[in-house]
């Protein structure tokens, strides 16, 4: 039987410590899952539900984006994933009594954790002006609200469209034709804040902004390197395929400033012998300090090319472009500096090196620890030359793989969820409907925070996601927020982007990937796009939370018909009457897509195109892949600071805070808590167990502080510290960004320790 949600929070002044662990799934995983699982929603309804996760008749994970293999588990999940289900699947309800026992103020003072636990949310919500708590409305009226605000504007640039990558590929097709129809390109998406410097680095360089990779590409590969990423929380799944990738034969090298157990020993909970014993992935470990990837891959190409017959001539001669470029610039890396900015001794760089030589088919993996520094595109651009050195792009078991977080983070942009998106995309969009475009370049994340906060912008309407818990500088972010004179956010369950609000806000519930979807013209089922291209059909099995839940296309065809009315051509009620008129049209506009309907319908999707991966033709600039030559960088700490990454812990999806556990790590009961190298923390005079402030220091000479953690002697790289996110987004300063992606550096803050 489902428990209920825990009626006060609990108390985290006090996590308990014990040694990390070592290896990742296994027994404890299966316990822990079901465990969760039996408190949300009970024994028959969690065995009704997690058979169908993954299943090609059943629905696609609301967790990360890892993608399925032709043949599936009958338990095709992880136990991350099954948590990410078994709170969306919850029997806990969050009705309007909820609210009217709650004001703002009591859900402003909740922990993530405990709003989050309450459960689904059953009819739309509304905070009028001056009120203290939220109230119900009716659809009609809630769409009226949101008509009164965006049609009152100056501009349509003064509002925000967000998409979290949760949406359907369905709903954010329509989500982006109604803000361009609406006339304006402020569509800022969770990617901005994750793999938009993947993206930045991968256009210029190959000239497709995804991966190339496929898992039977991983399967086949020979070096699988690793780096910035810890797969055994975030992405689960993906120790199978490095597993796999074992046993034929492949090596593993992983380039991270902590340990992580999954990549030390995974323990396969589909068989016997995998939880029992387990497989070691790691082959070597390079424990490098926070941001010095980039000085790490530059030396590394160096010796590449200076290593006689190393490089693959016929691919740089045919297929490359700026090689010259490189080698000159590559010819000035320094040993000694690069043993400075990564930690590392020669002797690992030497070995990484001979695994890479001894390759032919490589693989390299990333995901957050890459792409959130000042100089993130351009690690990821020299990530890439390391492969198009040895011609590893375009060849079965090998390529570019950036590991997404969020289920369909990669589909939304394909759908045109970017604020800057390319000429020919408007041009198809604006043929098939009948509309003009804008093509000015609208807001991504971190400018839609300063818009709202220089009043630039004052209506933010959230696609899913939690928008105050996931951006940078909390303090500064929730004060923006508050400017705004509405804030509407389509959501499941709470969050603290309820509680933080404009002058007015809407909350409106809608459908899970869990629940059954009936229109007007039938059962719908939406479709996805995992990390490595593949899209696929996603059918939800369970009565819906609630009779007054919207769907997402539904919300937005409503939304749109409220606001644009008779003026607008588009069949927004044929649109959420029947899903398949929106592919037809999507089939229409985005290359890759023709014949949508028939190819959705096959129980394995279909792949899309992929032309460096599929003809090693490189759609950039040139013509050519282009080899990068930018400046090494890396983080230079002032005396008695550490350099501070925000990272999850394991009872942790995104925002969404699961429980108060980091078991890999020993950490229990707790999230307020900072990792240090004990070595460090000698040095600071930080004893284990002792509780400190973290001061952020940004060239702004604002203070930004996250009070009261405690301090946990752990073995992470000299220099480097790491606590979990959202608890410190508070330091990371709004303006502190990536180069071109403007991606927030949430791995690269400067911290120093105050005594608590």
């Amino acid at each position: 039987m489902a428990t209920k949600p825990p009626a006060g929070d609990p108390v985290q002044d006090a996590p308990q410590v014990a040694p990390p662990k070592h290896a990742a799934a296994g027994l404890p995983a299966i316990g822990h899952t079901l465990r969760i699982a039996q408190q949300q929603m009970g024994v028959a309804r969690t065995a009704r539900t997690l058979l169908k996760v993954n299943q090609k008749n059943g629905f696609d994970c609301p967790g990360c984006a890892w993608p399925e293999g032709d043949k599936r588990h009958t338990a095709e999940f992880c136990e991350n994933g099954a948590k990410a289900v078994a709170e969306e699947a919850t029997l806990r309800r969050v009705t309007p009594d909820f609210f009217a026992e709650h004001p703002l103020a009591d859900l402003a003072g909740r922990s993530g954790y405990w709003l989050g636990q309450q459960g689904r949310i059953t009819e739309p919500m509304y905070l009028p002006e001056g009120a203290d708590r939220y109230e119900a409305v009716p659809w009609e009226r809630a769409f009226e609200i949101i008509a009164e605000e965006l049609r009152a504007l100056d501009s349509p640039d003064e509002a925000l469209f967000y998409t979290s990558g949760r949406t359907s590929n369905e709903a954010a097709f329509l989500f982006q034709l109604f803000a361009r129809e609406f006339g304006t390109n402020n569509l800022p998406d969770c990617s901005n804040m994750c793999h938009e410097s993947s993206g930045s680095a991968l256009n210029e360089t190959i000239g497709i902004g995804k991966g190339s990779v496929s898992l039977e590409d991983l399967h086949q590969a020979d070096l699988i390197i690793v780096a910035g990423q810890n797969p055994g929380t975030n992405h689960p799944r993906m120790l199978s395929a490095l597993e796999k990738a074992k046993s034929s034969g492949a090596k593993i090298i992983s380039v991270n400033p902590l340990p992580e157990a999954g990549l030390e020993r995974f323990k396969n909970p589909q068989t016997p012998v995998g939880m029992l014993k387990g497989t070691a992935l790691n082959d070597l470990f390079l424990q490098i300090r926070i941001g010095g990837d980039q000085a790490l891959f530059r030396l590394l190409n160096k010796l590449v090319i200076e290593t006689e017959g190393a490089t693959d001539e016929a691919f740089i001669r045919e297929h490359s472009h700026g090689y010259e470029e490189l080698a000159a610039a590559a010819k000035e890396a320094d040993w000694a500096e690069t043993l400075t900015a990564t930690g590392l001794t020669r002797p690992e760089i030497e070995r990484a090196l001979a695994m890479i030589l001894a390759s032919k088919r490589t693989i390299v993996c990333w995901a957050m620890g890459l792409t959130q520094h000042k100089h993130a595109v351009a690690t990821i651009r020299e990530v890439v030359n390391l492969l198009l050195l040895r011609g590893n792009i375009g060849r079965p078991g090998a390529g570019v793989c950036p590991v997404r977080g969020h289920s369909n983070v990669q589909g939304d942009r394909t759908m045109g969820i970017f604020e800057r998106p390319a000429p020919a995309f408007l041009d198809a969009l604006d043929r098939e409907f009948g509309i003009t475009s804008p093509r000015g370049h609208g807001y991504d994340v971190v400018r839609s925070i300063q818009a709202l906060r220089d009043g630039e912008a004052k209506v933010l309407f959230a696609m899913g996601g939690n928008f105050v818990g996931a951006t940078p500088d909390t303090d500064v972010t929730e004060a923006a927020i508050r400017r705004a004179s509405l804030t509407v956010h389509v959501s499941t369950k709470l969050n603290r982007s309820h509680a933080v609000t404009g002058r007015r806000a809407l909350i409106l519930p809608t459908l899970g990937r869990t629940d059954k979807d009936v229109q007007a013209s039938g059962k719908q089922f939406v479709t996805v796009e995992d990390s490595m291209g593949m899209v696929h059909a996603s059918r939800g099995n369970l009565a819906p939370a609630s009779p007054h839940l919207l769907s997402e296309p539904a919300i937005v065809a409503r939304m749109a018909r409220a606001v644009l009315g008779s003026a607008s051509a588009t069949p927004w009620e044929e649109f959420e009457r029947d899903y398949a008129a929106i592919r037809d049209r999507v089939s229409r506009v985005i290359p890759g897509f023709e014949d949508f309907n028939a190819r959705a319908a096959r129980p394995e999707g279909f792949r899309l195109p992929h032309a460096p991966r599929d003809e090693r033709r490189f759609p950039t600039k040139t013509g050519k892949a282009n080899f990068t030559a930018a400046p090494v960088e890396y983080p230079k700490i002032p005396e008695g600071r550490l350099l501070l990454q925000t990272l999850r812990s394991h009872d942790q999806y995104n925002t969404t805070i699961y429980g108060l556990d980091d078991r890999y790590r020993g950490i229990t009961g707790g999230r307020r808590v900072v990792m240090v190298n004990p070595e460090d923390a000698a040095e600071l005079g930080l004893a284990d167990g002792s509780y400190t402030d973290l001061v952020g220091e940004w060239k702004d000479g604002v203070e930004r502080r996250a009070p009261g953690f405690r301090v946990v002697h752990y073995p992470t790289a000299r220099g480097c510290a790491a606590a979990y996110y959202p608890e410190t987004n508070v330091l990371v300063p709004l303006d502190s960004t990536a180069d071109t992606s403007n991606t927030p550096a949430s791995k690269s803050v400067v911290v120093r320790f105050e005594p608590a």
